[in-house]
């Protein structure tokens, strides 16, 4: 019987990011390895060129978060810090999933983080990255919202809320933008990425992941990057998922080449 391994470009972009390490999958279930690997490590890839490798790993991360897969994130947090992602922006990857994943979800990932840190000799905690103070959370919260969302979108959400789901709104300004986006460690085109893969891997926010396809374009990223993400999501959030996903990006930056409804009747 033939040795089933994955193909050479798998195995060097897997070597690249686990050095020296052989998956014990590889062993029991080689052939499953074999074509994973030559999908996440060779194919995809080949499609995710208009967001960075750090970029991709940390949106990566964000979705494994989102899906809850503590055991793939802990490898692959491994991987993002060997290629360069640093300590800081691991951390606010895992602060920037609590408002989105919640804390009972994020709570374990935490504590993996701390975990992988402090064996690579990190000390904790690190350098604090909040700009804000509970005089100034709402205030700025409030600013980096409507930067992101926009301005007449957030005025409408405060108009459209009967007055007993005011205080709903209140704290996506203060908390979930006042607390999280305002912090520095990663900029905000890119916690938009990564809110955007977390909010595909998911599932069931359909509404949201539209709306923060919005927020993406609003501060910079476009749909290739859009694209390159989800492709990048692909081989560990499954098809169902990225499709929905898709079909937001389709709906909210088509492609040039896209047809009319004209054409396609």
């Amino acid at each position: 019987m033939t040795a089933r391994k994955p193909n050479a470009a798998a195995t060097a972009a897997h070597e690249r990011l686990f050095p020296g390490h052989v998956s014990t999958l590889a062993v029991t279930d080689p052939e499953l390895i074999e074509y994973f690997d030559n999908f996440a490590f060779d194919e995809v890839l080949r499609h995710t060129g208009e967001v960075d490798e750090r970029t991709r790993l940390m949106t990566q991360l964000a979705a494994m978060i989102a899906v809850g897969a503590v055991t793939e994130y802990r490898v692959m947090l491994g991987a993002a810090l060997t290629v360069g992602v640093t300590p800081v922006e691991a951390k606010e990857i895992v602060y920037q999933a609590v408002p989105y994943a919640g804390m009972a979800r994020v709570f374990d990932f935490l504590h993996a983080t701390n975990d992988v840190l402090t064996d690579r000799g990190v000390e904790l905690p690190l350098e604090g990255q909040s700009t804000t103070s509970p005089d100034t959370r709402m205030e700025q919260g409030l600013a980096v919202q409507k930067r992101i969302v926009g301005e007449k979108a957030v005025d409408a959400m405060y108009a459209n809320a009967p007055a007993d789901e005011q205080h709903i709104q209140q704290f996506l300004s203060v908390n979930c933008f006042g607390d999280h986006y305002t912090r520095t460690g990663i900029d905000v085109p890119t916690r938009e990425l990564l809110t955007f893969a977390m909010l595909a891997a998911l599932g069931g926010a359909d509404a949201q992941v539209k709306g923060h396809i919005a927020a993406n374009l609003n501060v910079g990223n476009d749909r290739a990057a859009l694209l390159a993400v989800l492709t990048g999501l692909l081989p560990f959030i499954g098809y169902p998922r990225t499709l929905n996903a898709l079909t937001a990006v389709h709906a909210l930056a088509p492609a040039d080449d896209a047809p009319t409804r004209e054409e396609h009747a």
